[in-house]
């Protein structure tokens, strides 16, 4: 069958567009330096069509468009490659029209990722090239370590005979070597023996290495250390970093360098309990070091898991006793269960309710940001998460600072989360729960209605606000607001108006324009029509005291209803 000239031609050129590139494959296959060999296939990205090599992710490293090795991943383009299969996939890169996530595909599977970005959309000829390229990429850096795991057993085995050479010297080594997991073995097994916990297990391991010692929970925060030089305060990763690496560290399934540190993590089933670090200039990772670390590693995971299983236990009964106080309970039978857990309830208390949202979405995330926030500050131990809040029974001192443990919180929860906290009276009686709790919601709410910042709201702070959600007629204050805002909220509700809200921000901000117009974020002149608006609705003469007066004790009484009432 004849070709017609057009398709003899393409042909041709299709074949030619092979041959530099068999070329370059068996240039890279020789080569066995694998920066050199991402280099080359990088440099020849541009000569297949309109592209560029974005980046490269191979075997947990990241190159850069000039094959510049990495020292920080790629974030972005990581959790866009996460999902990607053999096929590869579309990627979203700026400045880019077009862009692809090529995999590095070897025997054991894939391997890492070649990113290819172009202005336009290249036609499927040219994808084709560049999936040849990166094909035969994959190909030569499988090559490479193949040529690097020959070098390395043949080191081994040069390694072997010289050991053979001095069987005398390397059986009384083997047998230091055997004394030495010995003393490892007992040293850890005495630990867990003996009961000594995390601060046991951090010591032993700084005795067996040498070298500082932090024990951290899953979370980040320091539970025990051994050793000089210990950082204060310890410093803490973000939470996506900290997620990151424990990934790692599960993948690795055995002590792992970050930074200046040696790490391994404790794990009980599914469960990731806690990591052991070893810091330190001289950190370097040692067979004998690995052993500590390992068996370590074991002994912390089951005494974590342990504490863990009691602590949960015990929360679980905590969270019963605080949500039947909360809600009314037998005072007796209230007090005799406190009594088992070691609690007394006939201290002063006050109610605290902690909103907040965390930036994952994660409903269990508060719960234990508040916990942790309150146990450091001592603030108090019993505590329930209720619709969305957590509800704590505090019993801390009156000059506690209430501030510093809500700013603990949203360290806990991370950048960009921010907590609110409504405060009740202090309560002596166990039956005083339910009526405090909700004070503190009214506290929370009316933070919330008068658009307050997050804050610590205390309910004796609440002054008028307080007296008037006191007030046990709740139709005289509706009556009252009627008299006085019902014009302006009509309007506000069928013209989708906003005169209440520049009103009572005017009435606040003792009548300054400029301070109003911060308030509420607009124009001067846009507040002056407003209020001009509000004059012709009502007829009021704003400057007048007695007018001013009675129009901000009504914007405080309508802001107490939208609190008060059921949403």
């Amino acid at each position: 069958m004849s070709l017609s000239n057009t398709g003899d031609t393409d042909l041709r050129e299709h074949l030619s567009a092979f041959r530099p590139l068999l070329a370059l494959s068996m240039v890279m296959t020789e080569t066995s330096d694998e920066d050199e060999i991402i280099r080359m296939a990088t440099t020849a990205i541009p000569s297949l069509g309109p592209f560029r090599a974005e980046a490269v992710f191979f075997d947990g490293a990241w190159w850069s468009g000039r094959s510049v090795r990495s020292t920080e991943p790629a974030a972005d383009l990581e959790r866009q490659l996460e999902p990607l299969d053999r096929t590869g996939g579309a990627l979203d890169v700026s400045d880019a029209t077009w862009a692809w996530g090529y995999p590095l595909v070897s025997l054991d599977g894939i391997s890492g990722y070649f990113v290819v970005a172009a202005n336009r959309e290249p036609d499927d000829h040219q994808q084709f090239l560049v999936g040849v390229l990166v094909q035969q990429t994959a190909a030569a850096l499988t090559n490479a370590g193949l040529h690097a795991k020959q070098r390395l057993t043949a080191e081994r085995l040069q390694t072997t005979n010289l050991a053979l050479e001095r069987s005398a010297d390397e059986a009384a080594r083997s047998m230091a070597v055997a004394q030495r997991s010995l003393a490892i073995h007992d040293r850890l097994t005495r630990v867990a023996a003996a009961g000594e916990g995390q601060h046991g297990i951090a010591v032993a391991v700084h005795e067996l290495i040498g070298r500082p010692v932090a024990i951290e929970d899953r979370y980040g925060n320091l539970i025990a250390a051994a050793g000089p030089n210990r950082p204060d305060p310890y410093p803490k990763e973000l939470p996506d970093r900290r997620e990151r690496l424990l990934r790692r560290l599960r993948e690795a399934g055995q002590p792992l360098r970050d930074g200046d540190r040696l790490l391994v993590l404790a794990r009980a089933g599914d469960h990731d309990e806690g990591v052991i670090a070893v810091s330190g200039p001289d950190a370097t990772e040692t067979s004998a070091d690995d052993v500590v670390l390992e068996h370590a590693a074991t002994v912390l995971a089951l005494e974590l898991a342990h504490l863990r299983g009691i602590a949960e236990a015990e929360l679980r009964l905590r969270r019963d006793l605080v949500e039947e106080l909360l809600s009314g309970t037998d005072v007796e039978s209230a007090r005799e269960r406190a009594h088992a857990l070691g609690y007394d309830l006939d201290r002063p208390h006050r109610v605290l309710v902690v909103t907040g949202t965390p930036r994952r979405n994660d409903r269990d995330a508060l719960f234990h940001a508040v916990r942790r926030a309150a146990r450091d500050h001592d603030i108090g131990s019993l505590l329930v998460a209720r619709s969305g809040a957590i509800a704590v029974l505090s019993d801390a001192d009156a000059d506690t600072d209430l501030d510093r443990f809500r700013e603990a919180i949203d360290a806990e929860l991370g950048p960009g989360c921010a907590c609110r906290i409504g405060v009740s009276e202090p309560c002596d009686r166990p039956d005083d729960f339910p009526l405090a709790f909700g004070q503190a919601q009214l506290a929370l709410k009316m933070q919330v209605s008068t658009a307050g910042p997050e804050q610590v709201t205390v309910f004796e702070d609440l002054g008028v606000y307080k007296l008037l959600a006191e007030i046990p007629d709740i139709g005289s204050v509706e009556r009252f607001v009627e008299r006085w805002l019902g014009p302006l909220l009509d309007y506000d509700t069928s013209k989708g108006g906003r005169l209440v809200e520049t009103l009572t921000a005017y009435l606040e901000c003792g009548g300054s324009y400029d301070a109003t117009a911060r308030a509420i974020s607009t124009h001067r002149s846009t507040l002056r029509y407003r209020l001009q608006r509000v004059r012709e609705i009502t007829g009021y003469d704003l400057t007048d005291p007695d007018t001013r007066f009675n129009l901000q004790l009504a914007t405080r009484a309508w802001a107490t209803l939208v609190a008060v009432r059921p949403q």
